[in-house]
This record gives structure tokens, C-alpha cells and sequence, in this order.
């Protein structure tokens, strides 16, 4: 950490007290340049010292997601999944395992669309939001109802969804108060939007430190405390029901790798990107871990352990209207 101010104001509270903590690149896909990370020192809000327009957005997922290289021919709708092996792995860590059947709903950062799919054979009134490029060949194929470009809720009616999800996606938002306000424009009144996102005072960071296969600078441009998911809630005149850590057993398995195969500046991960082959000496490592962790399940325990007292990597928020738009 270091001790000087730095002259920016946090995006949350509007708090000019603000210092840089640590400086990290994209250690997934290359994208070229060091970052900032900056914290708040009144709501603890982490974020990114760095600006994006909405075409540089944009690009950057299309160029550097590499979606493109995605075989339809093996997609498949997420699963609905139940009992002790479901809670083992922390199935309820994504956003889509909470909305029941028969609603309509707004997925909001769809991804590849395996959770619209998810959806509709569930019953329910399915639209999504992406802006990578690469989602209009799965919007084609399957017939899906997808916004492509940046979430913008003039595109839909008023008071018109009743479950809005972000799995993994708030903290993408150049602006996550202006997203928020347009969640609560168009969700019933009453209704629920469901966001999840990682958690930056979880025991990972703490343990991981720049190596914290969640940083994924320059994708992740915002890390809440509680504290300032609250507040920007309250400026979106919505209300956290509740809040709970909830991660997958996965991400542990594989953070270990990301330590394992960490890239230099500028260099995309042997593990992230599909382009890449791991050199022997890296595949040897991958495999290693791989082994370890699918014959004493250790990640699996870790996860529910730090979950069960709040200081999981993933934290999931029901947000709910309370108000009429």
C-alpha cells in the first residue's frame, strides 16, 4: 500500500479521501498497461483508476473475451441442480439459481446465453443484455430476446420485469449507481434484482494479494465493501434484502492454477487463454494441482468453510423496489 493520496473521488460516496493500494494488469487475457486500484476510506470502496467509453467497452469484450472461438455445437442450458453435492460445490453462487419459474426476467451480462436457455425451459418470459459482439450468433441460433451493446433501460418499459440478474457483472460498470438506477426504472415494484460479484474483503484477497485470480483488472472496475453496495443501492432507491458469501468450490481450484501459470505483463495466461499451450514444465503444474484437488476435495472444504462465516470470494445481494418508478 502506498501512503500518498491520490486526487479522485470515490465513485460511491462521492468521499475525496482516496488512496492507491496496489497496482496490477490484466493477468488473463494481455490486455497491455498497469492499473490502479484504489480505495475509499469512508465506504471502503475498491475501484479501478481507470476510464472507459462505451465503444473502448465494448472492444475490449469482443477482442479480448474470445467468445468467438465458442462451438455452438456444444451448448448447453445451465442444469437445475438440488441436494448436498449441489451446496458442496456452491451451485447458489451464480445469480440464475435464485429466480423461480414462470417470471419474466432480464439477465443483464448473459454471457453465452446458457442461462437465458436456463430460464426459458423453466417457463419463464427470458431477455438479456451482452455486449460482447460474439452473443449475436447464440441470439441467432437459439431465438433468444438479446440487447447487444451496453445495458440501457430506455430499451425496455417501465416496471416491467420481476427478477433482474447480474451474475458477475456490476463490477464492470464504468458507472454502477447510473446501472442500478436503470435496474430499479424497469423492475416491478417489489421486485427482486439478484447480483453477485466478488467479494474484495473476503479471505482470498487477504491470503492471494495481488495474485487474486478476482482482480481480472481491467474487466473488474469496481470491488464493493458492504458498506458501499449499500449506499449505491440507496441512490438506486432500492433495498438489500439480504446478503450472503456463496462461492464456487471451482474458484479455489482455479486460483491455484492462476498462481501457478502467472503471467507477465502484457502476456495472456496459458490457463485463461485458449490460444496458448502451457510449456511442459506449466502442464506438469496444472496437472498436479488438478489431482490434488479432485482427490481430497480441500477446495470444496476451504469454500464452505469461509462461506459459513462470511469471508467467501463470491457474495451474492437481493436487491429489492420498494418503491413505485
Amino acid at each position: 500500500m502506498t501512503d500518498s493520496t491520490v486526487l479522485l473521488i470515490c465513485p460511491i460516496c462521492h468521499f475525496q479521501n482516496v488512496y492507491s493500494v496496489l497496482n496490477i494488469y490484466d493477468d488473463r487475457y494481455g490486455y497491455p498497461g498497469l492499473f490502479d486500484l484504489l480505495l475509499c476510506n469512508r465506504c471502503r470502496h475498491k475501484f479501478l483508476s481507470c476510464h472507459f467509453s462505451e465503444e473502448q467497452l465494448e472492444n475490449l469484450y469482443t477482442d479480448y473475451y474470445l467468445r468467438s472461438t465458442f462451438d455452438l455445437k456444444v451448448f448447453r442450458p445451465y442444469e437445475e441442480r438440488t441436494g448436498f453435492r449441489y451446496w458442496f460445490d456452491g451451485g447458489k453462487s451464480a445469480a440464475h439459481c435464485w429466480v423461480p419459474k414462470n417470471v419474466r426476467v432480464l439477465d443483464i451480462g448473459c454471457g453465452f446465453g446458457h442461462s437465458l436457455a436456463y430460464h426459458t425451459n423453466r417457463g419463464c418470459d427470458v431477455y438479456g443484455v451482452e455486449a460482447d459482439r460474439n452473443i449475436k450468433r447464440v441470439a441467432e441460433k437459439f431465438g433468444f430476446k438479446i440487447h447487444v451493446g451496453l445495458f440501457d433501460p430506455d430499451v425496455y418499459q417501465n416496471d416491467f420485469f420481476d427478477y433482474i440478474t447480474m451474475h458477475q457483472v456490476l463490477e464492470h460498470f464504468v458507472n454502477p449507481v447510473r446501472a442500478l438506477q436503470g435496474v430499479k426504472k424497469i423492475l416491478k415494484p417489489k421486485g427482486t434484482a439478484i447480483l453477485t460479484m466478488p467479494n474484495a474483503n473476503g479471505w482470498g484477497v487477504r491470503f492471494f494479494g495481488k495474485h487474486w485470480v478476482n482482480w481480472h483488472a481491467p474487466y473488474h472496475l469496481h470491488f464493493f465493501s458492504r458498506k458501499s453496495m449499500k449506499m449505491a443501492a440507496e441512490r438506486a432507491a432500492l433495498t438489500i434484502d439480504k446478503a450472503m458469501t456463496v462461492t464456487s468450490s471451482e474458484w479455489l481450484y482455479y486460483q491455484q492454477i492462476h498462481i501457478s501459470v502467472f503471467p507477465e505483463e502484457g502476456v495472456s495466461s496459458v490457463f485463461w487463454d485458449p490460444a496458448r499451450k502451457p510449456s511442459e514444465q506449466e502442464q506438469k503444474r496444472i496437472n498436479r494441482i488438478s489431482k490434488f484437488h479432485r482427490k481430497y476435495k480441500l477446495n470444496y472444504c476451504i469454500t464452505r468453510l469461509f462461506d459459513s462465516i462470511g469471508l467467501g470470494d463470491n457474495i451474492v445481494y437481493f436487491l429489492k423496489n420498494e418503491q413505485n418508478s
